[in-house]
């Protein structure tokens, strides 16, 4: 059996279980609303979009960047459990490529992604958010939100791997919650003191959710820095520096599992 094949059949493994047990993923999705609806609507009015712009227009773009990241606690929390249970030694001992495991764990988790992107984006338009470019850029705005959700899947399996039972939803919490809110997904980093501003805006979080505003053709909070007219070249480049480091770490991690 090819490795793509096994990678298959395990993707729909874990989309089965969903469809049995489908509150963790309807959970997240309502996450996602709730975040959405607090900063859009209890403290949007408190918050002013350096350079102009209305406030729900430029959360959104940064809420579909958060959720892609928050879902890495989801992938870690999966592959930590089978690690634990012994599911992930089964499927080692059988003839499938050892990229298997993991591309079906990316398989079912990106599908996920997808659809909780869809779940926004008609939230948002439903609230009175609106894409004013064209199609191909709200596209590419899309496929960038996916690109870093794929980048951040790797972490999630490196540490599902690396922290087996609980300890693996105990670090992603620790990793995801301050570097999710130090961005701004939700805040221009121009309205943040300089340096935490300066740290904000190297956050590759930030720079796809600047890359998403822009493309989308929503307001960018920017008026300078590194991000204004750099954020879809950032948005590129690191998922892909993610992904070059924690790809080969989570090979390693499942390599020395029964260490």
């Amino acid at each position: 059996m090819t490795t793509l094949r096994a990678g298959w059949i395990i993707t729909q493994r874990e989309l089965a279980h969903w469809v049995r047990e489908p509150w963790g993923p309807i959970f997240g999705l309502l996450f996602s609303i709730m975040l959405l609806l607090v900063f859009g609507f209890l403290f949007g009015g408190a918050i002013t979009v350096p350079g102009g712009g209305d406030y729900i227009a430029f959360l959104l773009p940064g809420m579909m960047a958060l959720s892609m990241m928050f879902g890495v606690e989801t992938t870690a929390t999966k592959m930590a459990a089978d690690a634990g249970k012994g599911i992930t030694d089964r499927f080692r001992s059988m003839p499938i490529g050892s990229a298997s495991v993991a591309l079906g764990r990316v398989g079912a988790d990106m599908t996920n992604s997808a659809a909780e992107l869809l779940v926004l984006i008609l939230g948002g338009l439903a609230i009175g958010w609106r894409i004013t470019s064209d199609p191909a850029s709200a596209a590419l705005a899309v496929l960038l939100l996916l690109w870093l959700r794929f980048s951040m899947l790797w972490i999630g399996i490196f540490v599902g791997l690396a922290f087996r039972g609980g300890g693996a939803t105990s670090a992603v919490q620790v990793l995801v919650w301050p570097i999710g809110f130090l961005s701004t997904a939700i805040v221009s980093a121009e309205t943040m003191p300089g340096w935490l501003g300066a740290v904000a805006a190297w956050n590759p979080l930030s720079a796809t959710a600047t890359a998403a505003r822009e493309l989308f053709g929503n307001p960018t909070g920017l008026t300078d820095g590194v991000l204004a007219g750099h954020a879809v070249w950032l948005a590129l480049a690191w998922p892909l520096v993610l992904a070059a480091v924690f790809v080969p770490l989570s090979a390693r991690a499942y390599r020395r599992l029964r260490d």
